[in-house]
């Protein structure tokens, strides 16, 4: 019999972890699967670790791996594809906002012979239409800038097969975008719609820095045309800077030189600013760089008996 893991990150969901593991029981109870749930508890600060090892003392197919500390959503996730054992493996979010009900089609796709199956959000309830259009951007941006196509409305709702995450777990790259690592795979490919409903409780722990951080993560990992254009715009103000020389010498040598203070003040501007900025997406690749060269662990798991 085939199996299946069901990987879900969690921080600080104790309002959902029931209703939801409820949802997902209901539906795969249905399923010719054996099948299991893995909860990655994401150093969470409220009650959620505690509902967690209840349920994995109740249901013998419910496994829970804590993290030693909040190391975020693309980590924790990371965390339970390491460890997931099926034939395949779908990761989702434990907030009602990825349905458990979508899951046999995912599973009907993979049967066909898919070995990616990726949903895709044509839509979220309740969302504001500001960050709708954020969202839009930055997909136009990131494809623009990436050779790698990341699928406007991508989501972490996803079905990929035993060789597809064997396939990505060699990817260990501590400033992760999964959703870029699963289009560089190359595996049959199929999507599914869906609109997302709201939230069954609590808030979206994804704050305006963390989105931030996640849109800088996909655009500096997958792109170095930030790189090359800073490189074209040293040339095109080295260029500007001559011009300005030349007709510096032509006012001195004509004896039409005067005190030019603004002019001074805006070159200085002008080349001082574009230093920074060049110098800081350098600075941004070569940060990513520093992090990975020391090699430090991914994640740490606190309860290693789970684990075993």
């Amino acid at each position: 019999m085939k199996s299946v893991s069901i990987v879900v990150p969690v921080y600080n969901e104790g309002e959902n972890i029931l209703h939801f593991t409820n949802a997902v029981k209901e539906v795969m109870d249905k399923q010719p699967y054996k099948w299991d749930l893995l909860f990655v508890d994401d150093g969470s600060r409220d009650n959620s670790l505690e509902l967690l090892e209840g349920l994995q003392a109740q249901y013998e197919n419910i496994k829970v791996l804590a993290l030693s500390c909040n190391r975020g959503h693309q980590i924790a996730l990371t965390c339970g594809l390491d460890h997931a054992k099926g034939d395949a493996v779908i990761s989702m979010d434990g907030d009602m906002q990825h349905p458990p009900a979508l899951i046999p089609t995912l599973l009907a796709k993979w049967e066909e012979g898919y070995e990616i199956v990726q949903t895709i959000r044509q839509d979220t309830q309740g969302v504001s239409w500001l960050k709708k259009k954020t969202s839009k951007m930055y997909y136009q941006l990131i494809n623009n800038l990436s050779n790698v196509h990341i699928r406007p409305g991508g989501s972490d709702f996803r079905l990929l097969d035993r060789r597809a995450v064997d396939a990505m777990n060699q990817y260990r790259e501590h400033d992760r975008f999964l959703r870029g690592i699963v289009t560089l795979l190359g595996f049959n490919f199929a999507e599914v719609p869906f609109v997302a409903p709201p939230r069954f409780a609590g808030e979206s722990k994804y704050s305006l820095k963390k989105m931030v951080k996640l849109a800088v993560d996909g655009i500096v990992g997958y792109s170095v045309l930030p790189l090359r254009t800073a490189f074209i715009m040293g040339i095109f103000l080295a260029f500007l800077s001559v011009c300005f020389t030349v007709h510096a010498l032509y006012v001195y040598i004509n004896g039409e030189a005067v005190s030019g203070w603004t002019t001074i003040m805006v070159c200085m501007s002008l080349f001082g600013g574009a230093q920074l900025i060049i110098l800081g997406i350098m600075g941004e690749y070569l940060g990513r760089i520093y992090t990975e060269v020391k090699n430090r662990p991914l994640y740490l798991i606190k309860n290693q008996e789970v684990e075993k």
